[in-house]
């Protein structure tokens, strides 16, 4: 009888800010967030990038408009933006592809792999995007 009469506590309901600073999150939660984040950026960027290679193989003069209109600092950066994403994307599915197997599922090699995703992709974001500018 003594249990029926106490009481749970209430459940806590947190908003973003709570979520993203009050819990932590291990790296491979965040590896995880930013996976699905590179993925839907990469989507979104699709027609982008379709008009521009469109518009770059119709003609001489909209492949150097193309040309002149990449080398703007926000486009640029734009495109940084978008070489992480598909260098993180990249490298987390080929994580996640081995997690599927069972490989790396222990917390060692899972952080281990994690900063190994993160390395190699800010890594090659930063080699492609020296050759950028």
């Amino acid at each position: 009888m003594a249990n029926a009469t106490t009481r749970r506590p209430r459940p806590k309901y947190l908003s973003l800010p709570a979520l993203l600073f009050e819990i932590r999150l291990p790296l491979p939660g965040w590896v995880s967030i930013l996976h699905r984040i590179s993925g839907l950026m990469l989507f979104l960027a699709i027609v982008w990038m379709l008009y521009l290679l469109d518009r770059s193989l119709a003609s001489e003069d909209g492949f150097e408009a193309v040309r002149r209109y990449a080398g703007l600092l926000p486009v640029k950066l734009s495109l940084l933006v978008l070489i992480w994403a598909f260098c993180h994307h990249f490298f987390a599915g080929i994580r996640y592809l081995f997690l599927d197997l069972d490989k790396g599922v222990d917390l060692p090699t899972a952080r281990l792999t994690s900063w190994a995703v993160l390395a190699a992709s800010l890594a090659l974001t930063a080699w492609l995007g020296a050759k950028l500018w």
